[in-house]
């Protein structure tokens, strides 16, 4: 498949693995494949998500306000525990990105991170998605109409959490590969 993904899309890939360090995971997300699609100022992904009034310093900090798990912060607040209040509060004791670093140490994975099944599950809906359009190679664009498409996804929750669904990403998407074609 990655035969077909252009050479944006294949760095976007890359720099999933550089966003998962950075970010102290021992696993590559569909988050991080989505904020290595958006990296660089000239990808489709980037110039759609500008479109849509979106900054990329505000989806990251979307993708690290969420919790590793939906069902664990709905568990909690069955018993009346605030996850965001929580996080808010270490991080003004702590400082912010305090609960980011699961090693507490600074230190991130080395050698090759794993790809978990949300990023891999993206990367196939990003397939579905150049088919649908009829596009013979993947680009960023694919890989953020994938991260909307996947809504229970980190990728997808995060794009949410700013006000982003699928329609509007689609129509930045398609906006975008107008001005400059795919």
């Amino acid at each position: 498949m990655f035969e077909r993904f252009t050479r944006d899309a294949r760095t976007a890939v890359e720099r999933a693995q550089d966003v998962a360090r950075r970010l102290g995971a021992d696993h590559i997300g569909a988050e991080h494949v989505l904020l290595g699609a958006v990296a660089a100022d000239d990808t489709v992904a980037r110039r759609a998500l500008d479109r849509a009034g979106v900054d990329v310093a505000a989806l990251e900090q979307a993708v690290r306000t969420l919790p590793s798990d939906a069902l664990d912060a709905d568990a909690l607040a069955g018993l009346g525990i605030d996850l965001d209040a929580v996080r808010e509060q270490v991080e003004a004791t702590f400082g912010p990105g305090a609960l980011d670093d699961p090693t507490g140490a600074g230190r991130s994975p080395r050698g090759h991170i794993p790809f978990d099944a949300h990023a891999k599950k993206l990367l196939e809906v990003s397939l579905r998605e150049a088919i649908r359009f009829k596009h013979r190679r993947i680009d960023t664009g694919h890989l953020l109409l994938a991260a909307a498409r996947l809504e229970t996804t980190p990728a997808g929750r995060a794009l949410t959490q700013l006000g982003l669904d699928r329609p509007s990403v689609e129509d930045a998407v398609v906006a975008t590969w107008a001005s400059t074609p795919v």
